[in-house]
């Protein structure tokens, strides 16, 4: 059956073209793509067409999160007296005894809970098949006993089953065996993927490990991972002040194995330096920014303007819902901005634009989705929000787009579409599988939780 909706008398931000706002806007989208967008009087359709008058309200593309772990979203309130390891320990001491099952209920309590704050697209770092243990001196020891496939492949389910679209990404617990073994595991999750529906998962990677890896040929590893299957790979790197030195050195490591390039983000990339900067940038690599969570933990603030002024891409992300606590993008925005400005002394260091534009496009870009998702866009999915300035009232629009990402808020999240279809709306999920995942994390959780 084909799905049909037009949205008109809006105020859209496409993150797109040469107007960052068109007044008087409507988007028509047919079968979960959206046909056609323009401005004053909308196109005729037929009786099938659903028809939504936003009523002045904001127009906007999902916002995505480049870099999320949804199997957190029970975890949330953990560790607030520690930097990244000691809440990691903290965080992973609710679902470290998890099975395949309970870690489905996880992935799609926080996919649906991404959905609900407008977020229609995620990068995903599934929870590994090697489970968590603390970090000695900046790294694992890398051993231990693998959990079963089936706990990677239940991750998916649980994002397939939410309608959220993702890109999959996997560990790839390069210190366990021959690296064909490793590599050969990879190929199983992969397979499983290549099954699914590619509208919902837009893309496959590996989870970089370097950071954390006892394994000198950890970066060759996934160098070759990424050419073989042809995938992208995120990496946490240089996120915390612990061993800095030791993280700064490993850069080099994925220079020497040809991992620099446009298929290799840095997710974090706090503690840089001017150098390191320049390198990635002139490579082609890509940086996920997660403001909220890199203050959260103490991990610091990234140099953004330096990244950004070096040709830099950048995307935003969301991180654990147990490190932002609440997966608000909004205040990801605000977080992102006003530290960097706070740290700059400099009011035009970040505009409400380009943060804006980071979160949503510039994310799609970093990922290599940014045909399919990021801004609205004829051919593109029907992914967008809509975002009511007088419910409550902000007040006059003296700037939409600085009132939109400084003022709004999930307090005026209206709606969520994916595909056309809706999600969400005033700050409730439609889809009745909600209900189930709220109460399976309830029932779950407390059972297994080890400390």
């Amino acid at each position: 059956m084909t799905i049909s909706i037009l949205v008109h008398n809006a105020l859209m931000l496409p993150m797109a073209g040469d107007e960052p706002v068109v007044r008087d806007a409507w988007l028509l989208a047919e079968d979960g793509i959206i046909a056609a967008t323009g401005s004053r009087t909308p196109p005729a359709v037929d009786a099938d067409t659903e028809v939504v008058d936003a009523g002045g309200a904001f127009l906007a593309p999902g916002f995505v999160s480049s870099h999320s772990h949804l199997f957190t979203s029970g975890s949330r309130g953990l560790g607030v007296d520690q930097t990244l390891y000691g809440w990691c320990s903290a965080m992973f001491g609710v679902t470290g005894l998890a099975s395949p099952e309970d870690i489905y209920w996880c992935t799609l309590h926080g996919s649906l809970d991404m959905i609900n704050n407008g977020v229609t697209t995620a990068f995903d770092f599934t929870d590994g098949r090697l489970p968590w243990e603390p970090m000695i001196e900046g790294k694992r020891t890398g051993g231990g006993e693998l959990r079963p496939l089936e706990y990677l492949l239940k991750q998916v389910d649980g994002k397939l089953d939410s309608g959220i679209r993702f890109v999959n990404s996997v560990m790839i617990d390069d210190t366990i065996g021959t690296r064909e073994e490793v590599l050969e595991r990879l190929a199983q999750v992969i397979d499983y993927c290549d099954m699914k529906d590619p509208s919902r998962l837009l893309g496959k990677a590996i989870s970089g490990a370097l950071q954390w890896s006892p394994n000198p040929d950890c970066a060759s590893i996934e160098v070759e991972a990424m050419g073989r299957f042809g995938i992208i790979n995120q990496a946490h790197f240089l996120e915390t002040r612990e061993e800095t030195e030791l993280q700064r050195k490993k850069f080099d490591l994925y220079d020497e194995a040809g991992g620099l390039g446009p298929d290799l983000i840095f997710g974090h990339f706090v503690q840089t330096t001017p150098e390191i900067i320049q390198r990635a940038a002139a490579a082609g690599a890509g940086m996920s920014w997660q403001p909220s969570s890199n203050g959260r933990l103490a991990s610091g603030i990234a140099d953004v303007p330096a990244m950004r002024d070096s040709g830099m891409r950048i995307g935003m992300g969301l991180d654990d819902q147990s490190c932002t606590d609440i997966s608000d993008p909004w205040q990801n925005l605000r977080m992102g901005m006003y530290l960097t400005r706070a740290v700059s002394g400099d009011p035009t260091s970040l505009t409400p634009l380009e943060v804006l534009r980071m979160h949503t496009l510039g994310s799609a870009e970093i990922l290599k989705i940014d045909a399919k998702v990021g801004s609205l866009e004829p051919g593109k999915f029907a992914d967008f929000v809509i975002v009511d300035p007088r419910a409550p009232d902000i007040g006059p629009l003296w700037d939409p787009v600085a009132s939109y990402v400084l003022a709004c808020g999930l307090r005026n999240l209206k709606a969520v579409y994916i595909g056309g279809e809706l999600k969400s709306a005033a700050g409730v999920l439609v889809d009745s599988i909600a209900a189930e995942a709220s109460a399976r994390i309830h029932d779950i959780l407390p059972k297994i939780r080890q400390y």
